[in-house]
C-alpha cells in the first residue's frame, strides 16, 4: 500500500461513517443503476445503525450528560460526534474520550459551559469502572515507619483520578446519580459559581465520586505523578492555609478504609 492511498482511505471511511459526502463513495459503488441503488440503501442503513450505536454507547458512558441535555439534544450531539470522531477500535466502550473537548468547542453549547467538565468527570468514572484491580497489601504500610533511606510512596486504588473544575461538577453528577446533594442544592451551587476539586476511584465494582479539598487534590496529583510520599506532603505544605486543616494520618486511615489507598511501596 502506498502512502498516497491514505487520503483516499480516510475520505472513504468518513463517507461510510457519515462525515463526508455520499458522492465520495461513488467510485467504490457497483456500476449500474439497480446495483448502485441497492448499495446506497445499504450505506444509509449502515449509517443509521452506526448513529444509533453511537447514541447508545455515549448514553452508557455519559448518563448524567444525557439527563442534562435531554434525549433529543443528546442524540444530535452523539450523531455529530460520531461523524467527526468516528471510533477507531471495535470496542465501543473505548470510544468517547474526546467528547468533553468536542462539547467545549461547540458554539451551540456555549451557554452551558459546565457541560464539558461534566463529560470529563463522567469519562473518568467510565475509565475507573474498567480499571485493573489493585490488590490491598496492608503489611506494606510498615514501610512508612521503617526509617529506610529509600523513598516510599503510596499505592493508589483502582481508577484513581482527579479533576479541578470551575464548576460544581461533583455535586451535579452525584445529584443525578445518587440524589445527594439534591438537584436543587446542586443547582444552587452552580448558580453561586462554586468551583470543585473532584476525586474519582473505584470501590468494589462501583466508581465513586466525591469532593476533594485542595490539599488532598494536591497530594493525590503528586502521588499519581509517582513522587515520593515525603515530597508529596511537602507539596501539600506549600499550599499554606489550605494545608493547615489537612491531617494526613486521619486522611490515610479513611483512604485505606474506602479503597483509595491499598498499600505502600518503594519509589521506582
Amino acid at each position: 500500500m502506498k502512502c498516497d492511498d491514505f487520503p483516499e482511505q480516510q475520505a472513504l471511511l468518513q463517507a461510510v461513517l457519515g462525515a463526508g459526502d455520499v458522492s465520495a463513495l461513488l467510485r467504490w459503488l457497483p456500476q449500474g443503476q439497480s446495483a448502485r441503488r441497492l448499495s446506497e440503501r445499504g450505506l444509509l442503513a449502515y449509517r443509521a445503525n452506526g448513529q444509533a450505536l453511537a447514541e447508545r454507547a455515549l448514553a452508557a458512558a455519559y448518563p448524567v450528560l444525557f439527563q442534562l441535555m435531554g434525549e433529543e439534544n443528546f442524540a444530535m450531539l452523539a450523531r455529530h460526534f460520531w461523524s467527526v470522531h468516528p471510533p477507531l477500535r471495535g470496542d465501543m466502550a473505548c470510544w468517547g474520550e474526546d467528547l468533553a473537548g468536542f462539547i467545549d468547542a461547540a458554539p451551540q453549547l456555549a451557554a452551558e459551559p459546565y457541560l464539558g467538565d461534566v463529560a470529563r468527570l463522567e469519562w473518568l468514572m467510565h475509565e475507573a469502572s474498567s480499571a485493573a484491580d489493585v490488590e490491598a497489601d496492608p503489611a506494606s504500610f510498615a514501610l512508612l515507619a521503617s526509617g529506610d533511606a529509600e523513598p516510599v510512596t503510596l499505592s493508589l486504588g483502582a481508577g484513581v483520578a482527579t479533576l479541578a473544575s470551575s464548576y460544581p461538577v461533583a455535586s451535579i453528577v452525584n445529584a443525578h446519580l445518587l440524589g445527594d446533594p439534591s438537584l436543587q442544592q446542586a443547582g444552587q451551587r452552580l448558580a453561586d459559581g462554586c468551583a470543585e476539586h473532584v476525586l474519582v476511584w473505584r470501590q468494589g465494582f462501583n466508581p465513586c465520586v466525591r469532593l476533594s479539598s485542595p490539599a488532598e487534590h494536591k497530594l493525590i496529583e503528586e502521588l499519581l505523578a509517582g513522587h515520593a510520599l515525603a515530597d508529596a506532603l511537602d507539596a501539600v505544605d506549600s499550599l499554606g492555609d489550605a494545608a493547615s486543616v489537612f491531617d494526613f494520618n486521619i486522611w490515610l486511615a479513611n483512604a485505606v478504609q474506602t479503597g483509595l489507598v491499598c498499600g505502600a511501596h518503594p519509589c521506582q
